[in-house]
């Protein structure tokens, strides 16, 4: 399958192909979701596939690991034509896939994760052995990890490096990675990417599915872009530019990252001093104007979620004080929160954002939906449709009806839903936790338009997020985490990717620091 430590594997674009799908369509009642879609992965190889979300990249996964049998089309592995029924017969021909959210066993230990599509039903399990190759496949990667300590405890960076060892036992041929770094801090991508390379050298074929367009261009050898379905480009990444990328992806020329424009700053609306929960920060202390954007930054781990988390009374803080518009309080609850005028749209709209199964109408009125109540109880449905339609065509929410299910939706869509469930709350201070995490490009520009509206309306908000470039790029001051400790608050003038990882990493900003 691999090359070993004294057979290189070539790595030319002649080597032949590990995998191809040739001509493959997928339907799903009236929706297209594929047509015609050629794709070819080559040994010691990384593979990007870029498009919008709704592109047709989640369905091809899908076919690859047996979730979906494709309409038309063929799969061959090494010139063979095969067919994949079921994700186990995925497995059996060496392919298999990580995920943005990796799929572990909290409650298993790390060596039986690494193993848990092994386990044959009645078998007695040899345990030393198990830990013996658990650790020796986690030294192959370079990763040190207590194969004998429960998953629960990882952190997202561990939980894809089990996941990789996971799939090497498997002796994995191609290995899928959709949005692997979406959760991830740049420090923890570059482990990562150290251990992706480890597997190209190794002969393995990659499928990258990434948003991150820099981090597509730091390890792709090839790009492929789809777009409504089909597929619109695939050429060396050499030959690629971020910006012909994009103008594939969404089918017209489109800027990057653009910073926002400065905006004056209203009055102070937040005043925090000394915040912290024991255990697990401590010491922050900031002010935040009406119309600012400040920024939260830091790796993974830092704390910048908790603060979020405290200011919401989800988790209140167990010191420090709070003041809002000048007047001391104590948020000891999500309800107490709103009431005071603030909003936390969650890092994850699947688990904690949305109520997937409900309609869109129902999503976006839920925090207030006392508003929407008749004498007896009963929901007044066309004001709640009403509101829903107005936050549709406001936030160009792509969908035929607002009756439509959430869980429906595109990423960036959903987004957008739970963007205007907590809009509706008509919040004075708005905190946005990972914003565009997991969304495609165009969504990314049209919620970064909108964050760059409601400031100019007055409202005052919190991002926190791992994109740096986002981060900078949105923000009038950036306060940096590290560990539970604030680290800096920098002006937009001197806040800089170098200054700001520095802090985040323990440098110290003597001149700048809280």
């Amino acid at each position: 399958m691999m090359g070993g430590e004294n057979d290189p594997v070539s790595l030319t674009a002649d080597a032949p192909p590990v995998l191809e799908l040739r001509n493959i369509a997928k339907r799903f009642g009236a929706t297209q979701a594929l047509e015609d879609v050629s794709l070819t992965l080559r040994p010691g190889t990384v593979h990007a596939l870029l498009g919008e979300n709704g592109a047709g990249k989640s369905t091809l996964i899908k076919i690859m690991t047996g979730v979906h049998q494709p309409d038309r089309g063929e799969i061959l592995l090494a010139g063979q034509p095969i067919g994949i029924a079921s994700a186990a017969e995925a497995q059996r021909h060496g392919i298999a896939a990580i995920y943005q959210e990796p799929l572990l066993f909290p409650d298993l230990n790390v060596a039986e994760n690494i193993f848990i599509s092994h386990q044959n039903r009645g078998a007695v399990t040899d345990w030393r052995r198990m830990f013996r190759e658990a650790e020796a496949i986690l030294a192959s990667l370079g990763v040190a990890l207590d194969v004998r300590s429960p998953a629960r405890g990882l952190t997202l960076a561990a939980q894809q490096s089990v996941e990789i060892a996971k799939a090497i036992s498997l002796n994995v041929r191609v290995l899928i990675m959709d949005e692997p770094t979406a959760s991830l801090s740049a420090h923890e991508v570059a482990q990562l990417f150290k251990l992706v390379r480890d597997l190209r050298a190794k002969g393995v074929a990659i499928l990258f599915v990434s948003h991150r367009m820099e981090e597509v261009f730091q390890i792709a050898d090839t790009i492929t872009v789809f777009r409504d379905g089909r597929l619109i480009s695939t050429r060396p990444a050499a030959e690629v530019t971020p910006q012909s990328a994009i103008a594939d992806m969404v089918g017209r020329e489109m800027g990057l990252l653009r910073q926002r424009p400065p905006a004056p700053r209203g009055d102070k609306l937040l005043s925090v001093q000394g915040l912290a929960r024991a255990g697990v920060f401590e010491g922050v202390t900031f002010d935040l104007h009406r119309g600012e954007v400040l920024g939260f930054a830091g790796l993974i781990g830092a704390g910048r979620t908790d603060i979020g988390l405290a200011l919401f009374g989800i988790e209140p803080a167990t010191a420090g004080t709070i003041a809002l518009n000048g007047v001391a309080t104590t948020i000891r609850s999500p309800r107490q929160a709103m009431a005071l005028g603030i909003a936390y749209v969650s890092e994850d709209r699947r688990q904690l954002g949305l109520s997937l199964p409900m309609s869109i109408s129902a999503n976006i009125s839920l925090p207030v939906l006392s508003r929407y109540l008749n004498r007896l109880g009963l929901i007044r449905t066309a004001e709640e449709r009403a509101t829903a339609e107005s936050f549709r065509k406001r936030l160009s929410i792509r969908t035929p009806s607002v009756d439509l299910a959430a869980g429906k939706l595109s990423g960036g869509n959903q987004q957008k839903v739970m963007l205007s469930k907590w809009l509706n709350t008509h919040p004075a201070l708005l905190i946005l936790d990972e914003p565009t995490r997991g969304i495609d490009v165009g969504a990314k520009a049209e919620v970064h338009a909108m964050i760059g509206e409601l400031a100019a309306e007055g409202i005052g908000i919190i991002m926190i997020s791992s994109d740096l470039p986002e981060v900078l790029a949105m923000s009038d001051r950036v306060l940096v985490m590290r560990e539970g400790r604030q680290m800096a608050i920098l002006d937009r003038a001197e806040a800089d990717s170098q200054t700001v990882m520095g802090a985040a990493m323990g440098q110290p900003v003597a001149e700048h620091a809280a």
